[in-house]
Parts: structure tokens; sequence; C-alpha cells
């Protein structure tokens, strides 16, 4: 899933500049023995335009806006195209809850790397460099598509369980009695 993170993002900028679709580059090395020409992505340049796909990390870092997501993709998209992706490689074989749950866990293992020593960060990720902001977003992307993908395969559907689970915090967190607070929900008293 990385390397369709990172073939977009590769694929976004070439369309940027140039409106050519160059080799990928992989630092001089071919991921997972491939040396992919991107514009082996079907409809690349069309999905590009669809989703208008931005680069990541850059809305609110640094300054005094309100961060917010883009609208596109949305969840269902992204499920749909690793669901593709997914079967093109006729990798659902391999994709059973287990082991996405485990592969899951592997990636938030390497986003907590990336915090790793650093004590506590701000909001923005001030002192970041720009390589260090886009290795974070490609590694929060894939504990995102698993999560999703898990979430298919368990058939959750993520949104109406995200507002459920929503609703569910407002009942055992009311602003009233929690507010300022870090308890846990059985720690207060009426």
């Amino acid at each position: 899933m990385v390397l369709l993170v990172l073939r977009l993002q590769l694929l976004y900028r070439s369309y940027l500049t140039s409106l050519t679709i160059p080799k990928m580059a992989t630092n001089g090395d071919a991921v997972n023995g491939h040396n992919d020409d991107l514009s082996t992505l079907s409809n690349g340049v069309a999905l590009i335009d669809r989703l208008r796909i931005r680069p990541t990390l850059t809305n609110g870092a640094g300054g005094d806006e309100k961060f917010t997501f883009s609208k596109e993709p949305t969840l269902e998209e992204v499920r749909r195209l690793q669901a593709e992706f997914t079967d093109e490689r006729d990798w659902n074989q391999f994709h059973q809850p287990r082991n996405l749950l485990l592969a899951l866990v592997g990636e938030v293992g390497e986003v907590s790397e990336l915090f790793q020593w650093r004590g506590e960060v701000a909001e923005g990720l001030p002192g970041w460099t720009d390589s260090e902001r886009e290795h974070l977003g490609q590694e929060l992307s894939d504990v995102l598509i698993y999560l999703v993908e898990l979430a298919e395969k368990c058939h959750v559907d993520l949104p109406q369980a995200v507002l459920r689970k929503m609703a569910l915090n407002r009942l055992k967190y009311p602003a009233s009695k929690v507010q300022g607070s870090s308890k846990k929900y059985t720690e207060y008293t009426d």
C-alpha cells in the first residue's frame, strides 16, 4: 500500500510541474524488486484530477488557520481504491482480518518510531522538516488504509460506527462534567 500512496504522491507532483509522468523515484532502490513506471497506473492522471489529491500536511501547518481534511477522497473511495489494488495482485488470500490487524499494529509502530525520543511535539509539528512530515503522512496513510480494509473485511461500516461511537462518548463524557479533565469516565462521580 505504501507503493500506491507513493505513486499517487509522485504522480501528483509530476502532474503539477510538467504534466509528464516520470519513472518512480525510489532513492535508487527498486520497491519490492520493481522499478515501476508511474504511467502504468490505470487512469492515474484522471484519478488525480477526480480526487484532487493535495500535498500531505500542508493545511494549517505552522499557522493560525484551523486544520481541516480535504473533502476527497472519502473513506468509501479509499476502501474501493485499496480493494482494487488488492484484487489486481490477488492478495485477498492474505488480507484476512487477523493479518490486517497485525499489519495495522506494525504500521502504528512505524508512526510511533517517528515520534520516539522527541518529547512532546506541538500541534502542527514545528521543527519537523518537509521530509519528516512527508514520511509521517505516508505512515499515517498506511495505518488508515489497513484500518479501512480491516473494517471492510469485518463488514463494519466505519463512518456509521464512528458516528455511533461519538454519540456514546458524548454520553460517557458530558462536557459539563469533564471540562478540562483527562480522567476516565469511570472516575467521575455525579
